[in-house]
């Protein structure tokens, strides 16, 4: 389909062989244009905002972490899933999900990339964060929208945020490098090995700060939206939740932890995540512009298995926790796709996930 955008002629595709041909066969001849000022004041130097060499080598990088991650035992996220867990309550009995697995999945990722889940002073600075990340991400993306008149939209509000989130990595990558400089033992040593390895690569904390960020934001704000949009299907579809209840019954009886080997006894729940995936894809757009003479063969990133395995982990627990799951009375079931949506650098409700 073809579009005309600021004087701009463009294409939107949706056939596999084009996205095979313009993220693979053809990878060199396409660039990301104006989504790099777009998103840089936020995201700095990383995955997201890098063509060519550059981006394969931050690739490389952290591809070698997300290796060492997937060998981790699931006991890993059982604190995190238990704060979730016991999190979930409201005097009627009515709670909105998304704000909870936001929370989840930003301690998951601090605590396996860099070594615990907050900063030291406590809920304060964790909450500040929390809110600049979301002020500047829901910024950033109006930005990408403006393309090439991105400098025309960067309020005060949103570099005072970039700033904090920075700081907020910051103070990760300048623990982990003072460690290792004054060479004291400590028990997070092998859970800073990401920001070391980083700056063995890159010899500059501020890199290796901005590549925190980018794995933040992967590991954060995508796998929350999976577990989201999951609940608000299974909720508005009993058949598949009671189906997907009897499974966890079977493989975990007596609510019994999950571990890696009972997870792959459990293809409905995988069918679940994959068709929640299918109709809520996380990052349902992806720009790409041309860096010279190219075709298309029809017409005109994170790691998968680490969020997969995040996201089993609180689904499962939530559902042995919670038996009784529902839709709450008076929410009208509106057909998939026609709900009320977000879209920021990820594609989330509008209305909560009740």
């Amino acid at each position: 389909m073809e579009i005309h955008l600021f004087g701009q002629v463009g294409y939107l595709t949706t056939d596999p062989r084009n996205l095979e041909s313009m993220l693979s066969a053809r990878f060199e001849d396409w660039g990301l244009g104006s989504r790099r000022a777009g998103l840089f004041p936020m995201l700095g130097e990383g995955i997201f905002t890098q063509d060519g060499r550059p981006w394969k080598h931050s690739r490389e990088l952290l591809r070698r972490q997300f290796v060492r991650i997937n060998f981790k035992d699931l006991s890993t996220f059982d604190h995190h899933v238990d704060d979730l867990v016991a999190n979930l309550s409201s005097p009627d009995g009515v709670v909105d999900l998304q704000p909870a697995f936001f929370r989840f999945t930003l301690a998951t990722t601090a605590a396996l990339l860099f070594g615990e889940s907050t900063f030291h002073s406590g809920d304060e600075d964790r909450e500040s964060f929390g809110t600049s990340f979301d002020y500047a991400s829901a910024i950033s993306a109006i930005r990408l929208r403006l393309a090439d008149l991105e400098w025309m939209y960067k309020p005060k509000a949103f570099r005072q945020a970039c700033d904090t989130v920075k700081e907020y990595a910051g103070h990760f990558v300048t623990e982990a490098l003072e460690s290792r400089i004054s060479d004291e033992a400590s028990p997070r040593t092998e859970s800073q090995a990401l920001i070391r390895d980083l700056y063995a690569e890159l010899g500059d904390p501020n890199l290796v700060r901005d590549q925190l960020v980018h794995v933040l934001i992967a590991g954060r704000d995508t796998t929350a939206c999976l577990m989201s949009w999951t609940f608000f299907l299974l909720v508005r579809h009993p058949g598949a939740l009671d189906r997907l209840k009897q499974e966890i019954k079977e493989i975990l009886p007596n609510g019994e932890r999950l571990t890696r080997i009972k997870l792959q006894k459990m293809p409905y729940l995988r069918g679940v995540l994959n068709e929640t995936l299918r109709l809520y894809p996380q990052l349902p757009i992806n720009v790409r512009f041309a860096l010279k003479t190219t075709w298309l063969p029809i017409g005109g990133g994170p790691d998968e298995e680490f969020a997969l395995m995040e996201a089993s982990c609180g689904i499962v627990r939530i559902i042995q926790k919670f038996p009784d799951l529902r839709l709450p009375p008076g929410i009208p079931q509106v057909p998939t796709g026609q709900e009320r949506q977000s879209l920021t650098i990820v594609v989330s409700s509008a209305e909560g996930y009740t």
